[in-house]
């Protein structure tokens, strides 16, 4: 038992660092603002179409939308990745 827990901690800390290097993008605006996030929910770039900065107020709710956006699809990898390493334990979902 005690082997099978060191085992899965040990892949639970490999996938950490592959979803390090893992993105996702989500995009607003008809693609006016892209915003990239880690398998972390850590922002790795914003892009902004120049077309789009003219309008401030239209622009930083463009940016919350695609950031808040990708950080869900990035949530939701990691989650399926997650539970695809921990199917086989027959513990309740969510409990890791």
């Amino acid at each position: 038992m005690l082997r099978q827990v060191q085992q899965m901690q040990g892949r639970m800390e490999k996938l950490q660092k592959e979803l390090e290097h893992e993105t996702v993008q989500a995009s607003a605006g008809g693609g006016a603002v892209t915003a990239v996030v880690s398998g972390t929910q850590k922002i790795v770039s914003v892009r902004i179409d120049s077309d789009a900065a003219g309008d401030a107020e239209m622009l930083q709710d463009l940016v919350v939308l695609a950031v808040n956006e990708a950080i869900e699809k990035s949530k939701q990898m990691a989650s399926e990745k997650m539970s695809a390493l921990t199917s086989g334990l027959g513990l309740p979902p969510g409990l890791l």
